[in-house]
């Protein structure tokens, strides 16, 4: 079972800072210069000063500037220190692509640091290996964590939903919209029977880290290097239901580079495609998302490239292919679109080696639909594969029979913000 407990942490003095509005920022992987800037420009204390730390004179080091700034934050009162270790609420309003609105909750703790395992905690994807060095570093400059891991649980009985339910109809500690529209609440848990209770219904637990593989494996990379026990050997998290209603998960589209220049690997894809795939034209770039399975329960995926600038849906001809190509993996991993994506065509015709894949060579990412169609037009890709979200369901059985999913396989959204709390480590 993971060891799941209350935090002692650093937090915002909100009457200080202005509010959460203020300080709070996206995580650190998904700002691009120009937010990097707009988040810096709204406070002197915007959590992007540390968690994605710039030089404070040119040549200088970031990461000692983000460990500067953190302790000049506390001796301003800008950063308070509890000494009551609390579990905190955290709901998530936003709103979903099919345009409802939909609530995620959650509760932020500290979780003890495990070796990957049955049991206690375990990942769903593999890595890329450059977040985490940079990642490493900036955790030994600051000696805190500075923005939650999202891991998900089962909460069979719902008892800690009902407490976190009973938790959240008071007026919240704080409370941020942000630039996508999702309100983010957060509450501290004052009251130790519902304590108790979360405690309790964690006890049990297995986690499944569904967000933050980087920043746990540098946690547990950090925590080695100290060595012995101490506050260094937990982890902050945001722990959510895997029952909770307001649970999303979404697809992250491959993008292919490279064709344009060379025709002998266009042909090779074309050529597989063609022996893999059902090729059916599409009426417009609106239905390249698929939306799960075919209608007769094969795999699919929409494809584009920009030479033809047709969308198509390539519908597997037979899962005895994709069961072939990945006879090592268990039953699960072979329905798997990333995985066969991968399989038959990323390391097939495209020739990507397992290395190419970890460090984007060839091969870039998009969770957003025009984004990927934009990325094609603008000439940085040539050719883009879109996939589904992978069903919780799908994704437990992956995980349970000892397998992690390929980078990037899911995208679970909201992303929880970096800044409602830290972690410190020392």
């Amino acid at each position: 079972m993971a060891d799941v407990r209350p935090v002692s942490s650093l937090r915002y003095d909100l009457d200080r800072v202005g509010g959460f509005a203020a300080v709070l920022s996206p995580p650190y992987d998904v700002i691009d210069p120009t937010e990097r800037a707009e988040l810096a420009a709204r406070s002197p204390f915007n959590v992007v000063g540390i968690d994605l730390p710039e030089p404070a004179r040119p040549g200088g080091d970031p990461y000692e500037n983000a460990a500067t700034l953190l302790s000049e934050w506390q001796q301003a009162g800008a950063l308070v220190r509890d000494n009551q270790p609390s579990f905190w609420i955290l709901s998530q309003d936003y709103l979903a692509p099919d345009g409802s609105r939909r609530t995620r909750s959650g509760f932020l703790a500290a979780v003890r640091i495990e070796q990957y395992g049955a049991g206690k905690i375990r990942p769903h994807e593999r890595t890329h290996p450059g977040p985490k060095e940079d990642r490493l570093r900036l955790t030994r400059a600051t000696k805190t964590n500075l923005s939650p891991i999202f891991a998900l649980y089962s909460d069979s009985t719902g008892a800690a939903r009902a407490t976190i339910a009973a938790q959240t109809e008071g007026e919240p500690y704080g409370e941020q919209i942000d630039d996508d529209g999702t309100v983010n609440r957060l509450w501290r848990v004052s009251d130790a029977g519902a304590a108790a209770t979360l405690s309790e219904a964690l006890d049990p637990a297995e986690l499944l880290i569904a967000d933050g593989h980087h920043r746990y494996e540098t946690a547990r990379i950090y925590a080695d290097e100290i060595g012995g026990d101490g506050p260094h050997r937990f982890v902050l998290m945001d722990l959510v239901a895997l029952e909770d209603p307001g649970l999303s998960i979404f697809p992250t589209h491959r993008l292919i580079s490279g064709l344009a220049d060379d025709q002998g690997r266009a042909g090779a894809l074309r050529t597989t495609v063609e022996e893999c795939f059902e090729i059916t034209g599409l009426g417009s770039t609106e239905e390249l998302p698929p939306n799960g399975l075919s209608a007769d329960g094969r795999l699919q995926f929409g494809y584009i490239d920009s030479r033809h600038n047709r969308p198509l849906r390539l519908v597997l001809r037979d899962q005895k292919i994709a069961d072939e190509a990945l006879a090592d993996f268990p039953a699960a991993y072979r329905k798997l679109d990333a995985a066969v994506l991968e399989a038959l065509i990323l390391k097939g015709p495209l020739g990507l080696s397992e290395d190419d894949i970890s460090h984007f060579n060839g091969l870039g990412y998009s969770r957003n639909d025009d984004e990927a169609l934009a990325l094609l037009e603008s000439g940085d890709y040539d050719a883009a594969f879109f996939l589904s979200g992978a069903p919780i369901k799908q994704i437990q059985e992956i995980v349970a029979a000892g397998v992690n999913m390929p980078p990037k396989s899911t995208f679970f959204t909201p992303k929880v913000p970096t800044g409602l709390l830290f972690n410190p480590l020392a």
